[in-house]
């Protein structure tokens, strides 16, 4: 082990103890593709059996485990001679993934299984988490399974997804489980040991950050792009990781690449772990996390600064209205310097067109009908 690794792992030692089933009862283990299929496109069963055995030893011990899968397409397109790992195509993704679903759940169960653990497959698309009636569902499938001891295990829904609207990457549907679950951590595995100032493989100097208090521009400049099989990369963890901190979940990037790679960020503590303080309540949380938004609320210093200080948006403030957004839908509120908020609009968009830039007092002869109190009230907005 290198000295940059030891000091890391002396600095990072506390900050895995978040994962720690003492501290954290319910845990969200990523599993990504360059860790779980081999270069023939087949599970690396001998790997997988030693994080089976991991899981087990947290389940013993009290903590309950989601874990969040990749895989499918990867294993699907060996089974069906698909070029390029099976991702020419939508067509070919899409039935590389319903081919490679089977294997995947199969070797889950088996080697769960082995342990006495039952596995539970729950494939979900984008809609099951962004539809708040759905991802009520979800969090009450999740709940009951953690409670009846079987450790779910979780995949987009990739032979249904489309590339419009799908989550991207499993690092982010981590971070948006988490909460669903009742999750006091995330630590996604990873083919490397964690975040680095730069890249360690062309840069000679760069340094494994082992704690990072807070994700600021300059972290997320560190992130590189995409490697492997799969489709997350260093960016997608650190976007994942700002998705779990704002809903008060820490995430930790360990390195998978060893078997049993739980227990050994346990032991080692080798890894950058994401810290997180007191989270927003979990509608806040849910708002946070949603992936699409229907239209844009631009707004000006003044009703960005009103915001920042914990009021509602109040349409004197806007400066533009975009999209075709109806009443109810998810909306991003864009200052000077950039989106700000999400929430749940109050006008459906030709609405909140007409009275953008008018006081409260003017708007009833603008619609009609005496106005709402608020364009978007702050008990359902998020501060980004």
């Amino acid at each position: 082990m290198d000295a940059g690794l030891v000091a890391a792992a002396d600095v990072c030692q506390v900050a895995s103890a978040r994962f720690a089933p003492a501290v954290c009862p319910r845990l969200v283990v990523k599993i990504g593709s360059s860790l779980l299929v081999d270069a023939g496109g087949n599970v690396r069963r001998d790997w997988l059996a030693s994080v089976a055995a991991d899981v087990a030893v947290r389940r013993r011990t009290g903590q309950a485990v989601v874990i969040v899968t990749s895989g499918a397409i990867a294993l699907g397109a060996r089974r069906l001679g698909l070029a390029k790992g099976g991702r020419a195509s939508l067509d070919d993704a899409q039935a590389a993934a319903a081919t490679g679903q089977i294997v995947l759940a199969a070797a889950y169960a088996e080697l769960l299984g082995k342990h006495g653990l039952q596995a539970a497959q729950i494939l979900l698309t984008l809609d099951d988490l962004d539809d708040r009636r759905r991802y009520l569902n979800v969090a009450a499938t999740l709940d009951r399974l953690l409670a009846l001891g079987a450790v779910p295990v979780v995949n987009e829904n990739d032979s249904v997804a489309t590339q419009e609207i799908r989550f991207g990457d499993n690092d982010r549907l981590s971070a948006r489980v988490a909460p669903a679950a009742q999750a006091g951590g995330v630590i996604l595995l990873s083919d490397v040991a964690g975040l680095y100032t730069a890249d360690p493989r062309r840069d000679a100097s760069a340094r494994l950050l082992a704690d990072v208090p807070s994700i600021d521009a300059a972290v997320e400049a560190m992130a590189g792009g995409t490697t492997g099989v799969g489709t997350g990369g260093m960016a997608a963890k650190v976007a994942a990781a700002k998705l779990a901190v704002a809903a008060g979940i820490p995430l930790a990037i360990a390195d998978g690449r060893g078997d049993h790679p739980l227990a050994a960020f346990a032991a080692t503590g080798i890894g950058t772990v994401f810290a997180a303080t007191v989270g927003a309540p979990a509608r806040k949380a849910w708002l946070a996390g949603r992936a699409v938004v229907a239209g844009q609320i631009i707004v000006d210093a003044g009703a960005a600064t009103a915001l920042a200080e914990g009021r509602s948006l109040l349409a004197a403030g806007v400066t533009a209205v975009e999209g075709g957004f109806v009443r109810g839908d998810l909306v991003a509120v864009v200052g000077p310097a950039g989106p700000i908020a999400r929430g749940l609009i109050a006008y459906d968009a030709a609405e909140a067109g007409l009275i953008a830039g008018h006081r409260n007092d003017a708007q009833a002869a603008l619609l009609g009908y005496a106005p709402r109190a608020a364009l978007i009230h702050r008990d359902q907005m998020v501060l980004l």
